[in-house]
């Protein structure tokens, strides 16, 4: 069995021969994963070699994430520059939900575009999508942890003796407030506005009342006229709790419906012609992409879309399951 020490031994020389020694940049959420690269790099080149480059969405951005970021990067004493991806973000989701396409375009993509020719490394893993479907070193991207899973990386931390925050709306990874938006982003100060608000104020709810939830955020579906909230918490809360939470968001002005999910669900997904046809992606949308990030377990009843204008799809209504 491959100890702890010899594991990073082994990335520590991979990202030494990758890098050639060379200035390199690493692209920087705050999060676990990112955080471990961060760490590898800065002992494998020196602090010297190394630069930290965070996209901030603005208010898509969780609050923490700055916090966290700075605390980090001051403790390893690295260089850190904060540049700008919400336009970006906002023009890609526009036409409906597309993470990868967002990672792709407005997070690495602004990273590269500030590299100046520099390697960029960032946190890919076995945890998510992009890291199984990646190549480990490929367009002057390098992911040293591509092959780790998640309990792999919080092993490192650990024993690097990294502290890390909780970020976002579960204990696995930081997450991103607009992957909560389940349709297209096409009025930013209503869609994005309602993914926004919620998401945040779900975790500070959480957070003043100390309960310790392994999965919290409020899924934005409906029509494009109406914005429908679903609250998922895990555990699950007793009554007075979860009637405090739903209330809470029901202030909210951008979400004219807000419901707490107890019971299992079924959503009314419209999805473009390419994706309707794919059994394949439709799978991997319902049991990879929604599917972890529910409280409850869900069905989907499929539509095909006639709006040329979406892109990918969009959930646009739930009703109780049968199960």
């Amino acid at each position: 069995m491959v100890s702890i020490e010899d594991k990073i031994n082994n990335i520590l020389e991979e990202i030494k021969k990758t890098s050639q020694g060379e200035e390199v940049v690493v692209a920087f959420s705050g999060g676990l994963d990112s955080t471990v690269v961060l760490a590898l790099v800065n002992q494998t080149l020196g602090k010297e070699r190394v630069e930290a480059i965070t996209v901030s969405f603005g208010e898509y951005s969780y609050s923490k994430s700055l916090e966290n970021i700075q605390s980090i990067s001051k403790g390893l004493d690295l260089k850190l520059r904060i540049i700008q991806g919400k336009k970006e973000q906002e023009r890609v989701l526009k036409r409906g939900p597309a993470c990868n396409k967002c990672t792709r375009i407005a997070k690495l993509g602004r990273v590269k575009k500030e590299s100046n020719g520099r390697l960029v490394l960032t946190g890919s893993n076995q945890s998510d999508s992009w890291g199984k479907r990646g190549l480990k070193i490929y367009g002057g991207f390098y992911a040293p942890l591509l092959e780790k899973t998640k309990k792999e990386i919080r092993e490192i931390a650990d024993y690097l003796d990294l502290k890390i925050l909780k970020i976002g709306e579960s204990k696995f990874r930081e997450g991103c407030k607009l992957k909560h938006l389940l349709k297209p982003l096409a009025a930013p100060h209503y869609h994005g506005q309602a993914a926004a608000e919620a998401n945040e104020l779900i975790l500070n709810i959480l957070e003043k009342e100390g309960y310790k939830a392994n999965l919290a955020n409020v899924k934005v579906i409906g029509p494009l006229n109406k914005n429908i909230g679903l609250i998922n918490i895990l555990p699950l809360p007793d009554e007075k709790f979860k009637k405090r939470v739903t209330e809470e968001l029901k202030k909210i002005k951008t979400l004219e419906e807000v419901i707490f999910l107890d019971k299992p669900i079924k959503l009314i997904i419209k999805a473009n012609k390419g994706q309707f046809d794919n059994q394949h992606s439709r799978y991997w949308l319902e049991k990879g992409r929604l599917q972890p990030d529910f409280s409850v377990p869900i069905e989907v009843d499929w539509l095909l879309t006639t709006n040329k204008s979406l892109a990918t799809f969009q959930v646009i209504d739930y009703k109780n399951s049968r199960r």
